[in-house]
């Protein structure tokens, strides 16, 4: 048993997340100069790379959908708290931080991870084939939670400005856990056929026959890898956000891009497990793990910051701006249009893609 374990430890993907943890508590709240930045860096990739290695390792001993939901809850769970956290500094900028990070999540899993998934599995099979009930399912749940979170604010009265009254975001924040439990509990219980693979034929992937599942003893090593790697991820991030906030502003950018690469950096695990599924022609793992995040993104934090904004000071503004709303809603009529047929072209994912382009665009060019 000491063999095992010790051969385990030594490997890569168990000493990174340890590493990345250590760093992160020897830099947190420091000026890094250029040569610690450049590590910081070389150790979140590292740390990327070995959070998607765990969970896919737990995602094959507890099989679909249950791998894709503990990588969606985990990243998010840890994004929460990073928000929180950045809340509690105060400042004019903390007021918008939760809208603009929920956004940017939403439009990086519904475009670019869905657009880079369905053309790979496209130009790599043919076709991208998904079980178009579940997907369906789940893109109406993150629509419907978009638009109570992130829509609504910008149109109630009760508040000047786009901001939800206190009674208005407890309303959205309760409205986001119930769907949210109730989404989880279809995806894991009720109607869990619906968000596993399908072959060609419609015929539905219960297991994955290439490779036997780890042992449990491995699984839970790998889970608790995993949640280190992630408190790697998102901590080094927030790290060498001021290098990357100087960077914006000496290249006369909006101070909003640097969450948009916050976030980036913050979604890399899921978007590469996603990138492998899509691969390996599970799209329906890819669509999962992509929706998934953008659902408990909206889900979790919406709760979160409208619990933390009783204590915190400031205001708490989550309505979008018309650009961004025009970007929504193009983004949920373009997702329904490519859930339906339940198989996808290179075309829709070039669709996906190009509108993820777009919001780029205008985050860096309002």
């Amino acid at each position: 048993m000491i063999v095992p374990i010790r051969s385990l430890l030594t490997r890569w993907t168990a000493v990174v997340p340890v590493v990345a943890v250590v760093l992160l508590v020897l830099t947190w709240g420091r000026d890094l100069p250029g040569a610690m930045v450049a590590l910081v860096t070389v150790v979140l990739a590292g740390a990327v790379l070995a959070a998607v290695h765990h969970a896919e390792v737990v995602a094959h001993r507890v099989g679909e959908p249950f791998g894709s939901l503990v990588l969606a809850v985990a990243v998010t769970i840890i994004e929460v708290a990073l928000i929180v956290t950045l809340m509690a500094d105060g400042g004019a900028k903390s007021s918008t931080l939760a809208r603009d990070t929920v956004f940017a999540a939403v439009m990086i899993t519904c475009n670019g991870i869905v657009g880079v998934c369905l053309l790979v599995a496209s130009l790599r099979h043919g076709l991208a084939v998904f079980n178009a009930e579940g997907t369906g399912a789940a893109l109406a749940t993150v629509a419907t939670l978009a638009t109570l979170s992130l829509v609504f604010p910008t149109f109630t009265t009760s508040k000047p400005g786009p901001e939800f009254s206190t009674a208005q975001l407890t309303f959205a924040a309760l409205a986001s856990l119930v769907l949210y439990g109730l989404f989880v509990t279809t995806q894991t219980v009720r109607h869990r056929d619906y968000f596993l693979p399908v072959t060609r034929q419609g015929r539905v992937i219960d297991v994955d026959d290439h490779a036997d599942a780890p042992s449990a003893r491995a699984a839970r090593m790998s889970l608790a890898l995993l949640a280190l790697a992630l408190v790697g991820v998102v901590g080094l991030a927030k790290g060498v956000s001021p290098t990357i906030e100087s960077g914006v502003e000496a290249a006369g950018m909006p101070q909003s891009v640097v969450g948009v690469i916050i976030a980036l950096l913050v979604l890399l695990p899921e978007t590469i497990a996603a990138l492998r599924s899509a691969r390996r022609d599970r799209v329906q793992t890819s669509l999962n793990l992509a929706l998934g995040s953008a659902m408990a993104s909206i889900g979790l934090t919406i709760p979160a910051v409208a619990l933390a904004s009783v204590w915190l000071s400031g205001p708490l503004v989550l309505g979008l701006g018309p650009t961004h709303m025009v970007l929504l809603v193009l983004t949920v009529v373009v997702s329904s249009l490519t859930v339906v047929p339940g198989r996808a072209t290179p075309l829709q994912g070039g669709v996906h893609l190009v509108l993820f382009a777009a919001y780029l665009e205008l985050a860096v060019t309002p």
